[in-house]
């Protein structure tokens, strides 16, 4: 939620012509990290919860890639995105991690072949 506090603090800096395309495309990749943690987590299957978490960390990077192309083609100053890019480093460790997690207590669960 902290990076969609950013991120909405960070877009108005961007140009109006890039109104449709990167701080549209910001903006929705940012909003879908904890929609799709939020939407995993009311899942019945820890499967299913999977499947979202690997959603919100894709969004994740395509989020850090956009960002970095909005520095790049100076748009935004490094120096507004870069506090953008280390949360969103903490959170695509966080959700791996979580990811590792799920897979461990499933790979236990699963009864070896006799």
């Amino acid at each position: 939620m902290e990076i969609v506090r950013e991120v909405y603090v960070l877009t108005p800096l961007l140009p109006e012509i890039e109104k449709y395309g990167l701080k549209s495309q910001i903006q929705r990749a940012a909003v879908s990290i904890p929609s799709n943690i939020a939407e995993g987590c009311s899942r019945d299957t820890e499967r299913d919860f999977k499947w979202f978490l690997y959603i919100a960390i894709g969004s994740a990077f395509e989020l850090e890639t956009q960002l970095t192309i909005s520095q790049q083609l100076g748009l935004i100053l490094k120096a507004k995105v870069e506090p953008i890019l280390l949360l969103l480093s903490e959170e695509q460790k966080m959700i791996n991690s979580f990811i590792s997690t799920i897979e461990n207590k499933q790979s236990q669960r699963q009864v070896p072949n006799s």
